[in-house]
C-alpha cells in the first residue's frame, strides 16, 4: 500500500494571493488591492504607494535562541529596537529569522511579510502580534503574500481573518519597543 511513512511531514504548497482572496471573501470580509511595482523596503512602498489611504505597515518575522517565531506588525514609521521588543515580548535576544525559515513557516519571500501569511503557517510555529497603536487606523495596508500589490484592511477584519488562520494575535502597545527612539513617534 503506497502512503506517507510514519512521522514524514506532508508538504503543501504556499497560499497564492487567489486563495487569500477567496479566503478572505469566504469570511465576508471586504477589501481592496492595488497592484504595483515589486517594492522590498518600507522607503520604496512610500515612493510608490502614491495616495493608498489608511495605515501603511511593516512587518517583521523575528526569532530568538529558543526558536520561538514571531511576527510583528506595526505602523511602517514607528520605530522598533529589537533588545526593547525583545523586553515587551517576554523573550530574549530578539533577531531576524532566515529567509529559509521565512518561505517554510510563511510561504513568502522577504519582501512580502505580512500577516495574510499566518494562512500558510497550519502548524503555528509563529506567533502574531499586532501593535495596538496600528489599529487605531482604517483601513491598514499588506502585501497579499507577494510584494507587487497592497491590499487594504479594516483592522477588526484582521484580526478575525487572522483568527480563522487558527491564530490568536497578541495585541501589544509597542511604544515600549521604540527603545531610545521617542516612546511613540506618531
Amino acid at each position: 500500500m503506497h502512503g506517507v511513512p510514519a512521522g514524514a511531514k506532508l508538504h503543501t504548497m504556499p497560499a497564492t494571493q487567489d486563495d487569500l482572496l477567496k479566503h478572505l471573501e469566504s469570511l465576508g470580509i471586504d477589501v481592496r488591492t492595488v497592484t504595483h511595482p515589486p517594492v522590498f523596503t518600507v522607503a520604496e512602498s512610500r515612493d510608490l504607494r502614491g495616495e493608498l489611504p489608511g495605515g501603511h505597515t511593516k512587518n517583521l518575522f523575528l526569532k530568538d535562541k529558543k526558536k520561538n517565531f514571531w511576527l510583528v506588525s506595526t505602523l511602517e514609521h514607528r520605530p522598533v529596537d529589537l533588545k526593547a521588543l525583545a523586553t515587551v515580548l517576554g523573550s530574549k535576544r530578539l533577531s531576524f529569522g532566515r529567509d529559509e525559515q521565512l518561505q517554510e513557516m510563511l510561504g513568502v519571500a522577504p519582501g512580502a511579510v505580512t500577516p495574510f501569511a499566518l494562512m500558510n503557517d497550519t502548524e503555528r510555529n509563529v506567533t502574531a502580534v499586532l501593535d495596538e497603536a496600528m489599529l487605531k487606523e482604517s483601513p491598514l495596508n499588506f502585501h497579499p503574500l507577494r510584494n507587487d500589490a497592497t491590499t487594504a484592511i479594516a483592522p477588526d477584519d484582521l484580526k478575525r481573518f487572522i483568527e480563522s488562520c487558527g491564530h490568536t494575535p497578541r495585541v501589544l502597545d509597542l511604544a515600549a519597543a521604540a527603545g531610545d527612539a521617542a516612546a511613540d513617534s506618531g
